[in-house]
């Protein structure tokens, strides 16, 4: 007799790719988090939502001191979905799981019928498999709490990124209007990404994960068309001829 294996008991369970902010903790711990603190209190919401990997590689602790930074960031509202590179002697039961293999950003992207309305907000963000489309153009202005994430290319906006809003690209971000929120640039690792906007207000520039905020630019530079790119662990900028 042939039995049917699918029933009403049945669980569906299918694979899907996110895109994930990567922490990477270096000692001291305590002086890294200070840091971290200063990043969140000024730029609220940055971690709100948004799945961590927390990165150990390279890093000498022992398992007492990653239950305690496990703790310490989940004070910190930030969310750690899974745990690469530690040494699995320092793993325990109510840990986050391990992970390995993860790949690299610039192996995903948006889907490519996706292109007419890519901005979403952060927590609904989905990426696919890759395809062969190297840039996007937003043709709208990005609204207060909205995200666009592009790990596979530059990003071009035709318009200004609000306040409280964040563009993401895994190559160079260029904005057609006044940059108020967040642009990060080359966030899969491309220390040769550049951020290029028609009018810098920003709350917070980043560049391969170098990260500078308002009250640290140049007071000359604040309401000017400016570039912005990577020298070394600086972003250096000038003005836009």
């Amino acid at each position: 007799m042939t039995k049917v294996l699918t029933d009403a008991r049945s669980i569906r369970i299918k694979g899907r790719s996110f895109l994930a902010v990567m922490l990477s903790p270096d000692l001291p711990i305590d002086d890294w988090l200070a840091r971290l603190d200063d990043l969140a209190a000024r730029s609220a919401g940055f971690f709100l939502g948004r799945p961590v990997v927390l990165d150990l590689t390279d890093l000498q602790i022992d398992r007492p001191q990653l239950k305690d930074l496990i703790a310490e960031l989940a004070k910190r509202n930030v969310s750690i979905m899974g745990i690469e590179g530690a040494r699995p002697s320092i793993l325990g039961a109510g840990m986050p799981p391990a992970l390995k293999g993860g790949r690299s950003a610039s192996d995903i992207e948006v889907q490519p019928n996706e292109p007419a309305d890519p901005v979403a907000k952060p927590a609904a963000t989905e990426t696919r498999p890759a395809m062969t489309t190297q840039s996007i153009v937003i043709r709208e202005p990005v609204r207060s709490g909205q995200s666009v994430i592009f790990p596979e290319g530059d990003v071009t906006v035709i318009g200004a990124v609000a306040s409280g809003a964040e563009v993401i690209a895994g190559g160079s971000v260029h904005i057609y209007g006044a940059l108020r929120g967040r642009a990060m640039a080359g966030s899969i690792g491309n220390a040769s990404a550049r951020i290029f906007c028609r009018k810098l207000e920003a709350e917070l520039v980043a560049i391969d994960g170098i990260y500078k905020m308002a009250e640290d630019m140049a007071p000359n530079l604040r309401g000017q068309a400016v570039q912005l790119w990577l020298e070394e662990d600086a972003i250096m900028a000038e003005k836009l001829i």
